[in-house]
């Protein structure tokens, strides 16, 4: 397995791999016949930003099967904190893939002067509640109806971690 940046010639595999995860799970914000694009440009504009935002993905052999995103705040007020959004292939679950992509970040999150790591969370995704819980995250507060999935409401925790 090797996690690395994306890069522009990633863009068909990271929309490929963006639709089968939200085909697997219904903990995405965004199910597979909502993601449509993901061009070149747009990994350029939003993913190779130097120190605004970065996207790592795990490859393993020639195909991509998990990534983790995190965006910069955009003002001053908020430009220290980094919003998470994290993907795997469920055949790569429970392999320690999620473990190491949240030790990189975190430490391109310090070498770039961010203090606050941000998620959101389903509040019945035990499994990915627990590997937040395990790299220092703590549940600050929940959205009730946050999502509607088959005609049901769900709830969402907002889990944070400090950079001391």
């Amino acid at each position: 397995m090797n996690i690395r940046t994306i890069r522009e010639t990633d863009a068909e595999a990271f929309l490929h791999l963006r639709r089968q995860i939200a085909s697997e799970t219904s903990f995405m914000l965004h199910d597979a016949d909502e993601i449509k694009t993901v061009s070149q440009e747009q990994i350029q504009r939003f993913f190779l930003a130097g120190r605004r935002h970065l996207l790592l993905v795990v490859e393993e052999n020639t195909q991509l099967v998990g990534y983790l995103m995190g965006m910069r705040g955009h003002v001053r007020k908020n430009s220290h904190v980094l919003t998470l959004a994290v993907g795997i292939l469920q055949s790569f679950t429970r392999q320690m893939l999620g473990t190491q992509l949240f030790i990189t970040m975190e430490q391109w999150a310090r070498q770039n002067a961010i203090t606050r790591l941000e998620l959101q969370v389903h509040t019945n995704n035990t499994h990915a509640i627990a590997l937040y819980s395990k790299q220092g995250f703590c549940v600050e507060g929940t959205m009730r109806h946050a999502h509607m999935i088959n005609s049901k409401y769900c709830d969402e925790y907002m889990m944070a971690k400090i950079l001391e």
